[in-house]
């Protein structure tokens, strides 16, 4: 794991627990001395934070924390789940090739490493998560679809819509530990539907997939005492 990706992990973390406020701005320096880290790996978490939907550029101040309601993540993450059910359809119906079940199963066998690890620290967490957006990538590339591809990327731009996006939902990594070994053995059915060419299946399974994520956000707004605490950018607004 690289620290750029150390740095991602722990910066996504920091702004989901509440330390950074909605509208708060993200100095580079700051952050890089706060995380141990040059600036250069900030700088490049904060590119990929913008594009995930958490922070937004500002001509004035650089980044800043961006709020958004529930409605918006409920939607992005329903949106994401009917596109990659028809990836993994499409992946189906197309066949696996040797080079893509190769990729697969190394996905698998990192994150079957990773959640072994006990507690679940930091870098196992990113390593999850880091093998786990392979795993969803390969399949959208194996889909040979660039209309569906061009979509998902577009909405991967929405907060919590990317394939990790839902990872650090919760408010403990220790908490994460059940719930991230039941979205794992859901990969793991996936890849068997896949291979066994079940079209239908794997498409539901892909769907089903993102009900995990869902569900943590389901959670977090019914202890409203809480909300601050598991997801404090929609504290103020949970409607639309």
């Amino acid at each position: 794991m690289s620290l750029q990706e150390t740095v991602l992990m722990q910066l996504r973390d920091l702004i989901l627990r509440g330390e950074f406020e909605p509208g708060r701005r993200l100095a580079e320096q700051q952050l890089a001395e706060r995380l141990g880290a040059s600036r250069t790996p900030v700088r490049a978490a904060l590119v990929t934070l913008e594009q995930e939907g958490l922070v937004e550029a500002n001509d004035t101040v650089g980044y800043v924390v961006r709020q958004f309601t529930a409605q918006e993540v409920a939607d992005a993450i329903a949106v994401r789940g009917h596109l990659e059910g028809m990836a993994a359809r499409l992946v189906a119906e197309h066949g696996v090739s040797r080079q893509l079940e190769g990729g697969l199963r190394a996905c698998l066998a990192e994150c079957d490493a990773a959640l072994a690890a006990n507690p679940l620290t930091m870098e196992s967490y990113a390593r999850y998560a880091e093998a786990n957006d392979r795993f969803h990538a390969l399949i959208l590339e194996a889909s040979g679809n660039r209309a569906l591809q061009r979509a998902i990327a577009l909405n991967d731009k929405l907060p919590f819509a990317p394939a990790s996006g839902m990872l650090p939902m919760q408010s403990t990594l220790e908490a994460d530990r059940d719930w991230m070994h039941y979205a794992h053995r859901q990969h793991h059915m996936l890849f068997d539907a896949l291979k066994r060419g079940e079209g239908a299946r794997a498409q539901a399974l892909a769907v089903e997939h993102t009900e995990v994520a869902q569900m943590n956000l389901r959670l977090a707004l019914e202890r409203r005492s809480e909300t601050e605490r598991v997801l404090p950018a929609i504290r103020l607004v949970v409607g639309r």
